[in-house]
C-alpha cells in the first residue's frame, strides 16, 4: 500500500513539473519577438522636377527704354536680373549712365526698366520701376520726366488735359525735381497729387 502511495505521489510531481514547464515555455516571449525591429519610415522627396523648375520656367515681360541699343518690350525667365534684359535688348549705349543703374536687381511681370542716358534726370535712382506701393494693384508705375502723353494717360487720374499740362510745364521748366512740383501744373492740386503718387516716378 505504502508502495501504490508513492507511485501516485511521484505521478503527481511528474504532471506538476511538466504543468509548469509547459506554462512557463508558452508564456515566454519568443526570441523572434524580442529582437525583430520595425524599419524607420524613410522620407522621401515628393516635389516631382518640373515642380521644383517651375519658378524658372515662367516667363515675365518687361519694357525696356533708355539709353539701350535696341528698347523694346521683352519675354524673360522669372528668376532673371536687370542685367540679362539689357543683354537682351543689345546691351548699353555709350551714352548710358551704367553707374545708376541696378543691374543686379531680380525683374518682374509688368516692369518697366529704365536706363538714364549721362546728364538725364533720371526718372529713379536705380532706373528701375520700383515696387508698388500698398493700394497699387497693376503695379502701373510712370516716369513723369520721360512719360509720353499716352504713358502718362495710363495713370488713374490723369487724362488728356492734364497729361498735355504736365508735358507742357516739363517743357517750360524742365525736370520735374521732386513729386510736389506737380502741385505747379494747372488742374492737379493736393486731393489729385495724393491719388496719383503711388503712381508716378520722379527723381
Amino acid at each position: 500500500m505504502w508502495e501504490a502511495v508513492k507511485a501516485r505521489w511521484k505521478t503527481g510531481l511528474l504532471v506538476l513539473f511538466v504543468g509548469v514547464a509547459g506554462l512557463w515555455v508558452f508564456s515566454r516571449p519568443s526570441a523572434e519577438g524580442e529582437s525583430v525591429a520595425l524599419p524607420a519610415a524613410v522620407e522621401t522627396d515628393t516635389t516631382r522636377p518640373e515642380e521644383a523648375g517651375m519658378e524658372a520656367s515662367k516667363i515675365v515681360v518687361i519694357d525696356v527704354k533708355g539709353a539701350v541699343v535696341k528698347p523694346g518690350v521683352y519675354e524673360m525667365p522669372a528668376d532673371a536680373r536687370v542685367r540679362d534684359v539689357i543683354a537682351r535688348a543689345g546691351g548699353l549705349t555709350e551714352e548710358a549712365d551704367a553707374a545708376r543703374v541696378n543691374l543686379a536687381a531680380k525683374v518682374r511681370d509688368e516692369m518697366m526698366i529704365y536706363v538714364p542716358a549721362k546728364g538725364e534726370a533720371a526718372p529713379a535712382p536705380e532706373a528701375v520701376e520700383a515696387a508698388p506701393e500698398a493700394g497699387t494693384e497693376s503695379g502701373l508705375q510712370v516716369a513723369v520726366n520721360t512719360a509720353t502723353a499716352e504713358e502718362l494717360m495710363q495713370v488713374p487720374g490723369i487724362g488728356p488735359a492734364k497729361a498735355k499740362a504736365i508735358i507742357a510745364y516739363r517743357e517750360e521748366h524742365g525736370p520735374f525735381q521732386r513729386v510736389e512740383d506737380l502741385l505747379r501744373v494747372n488742374g492737379i492740386g493736393e486731393k489729385t497729387l495724393e491719388k496719383l503718387k503711388p503712381y508716378l516716378l520722379v527723381p
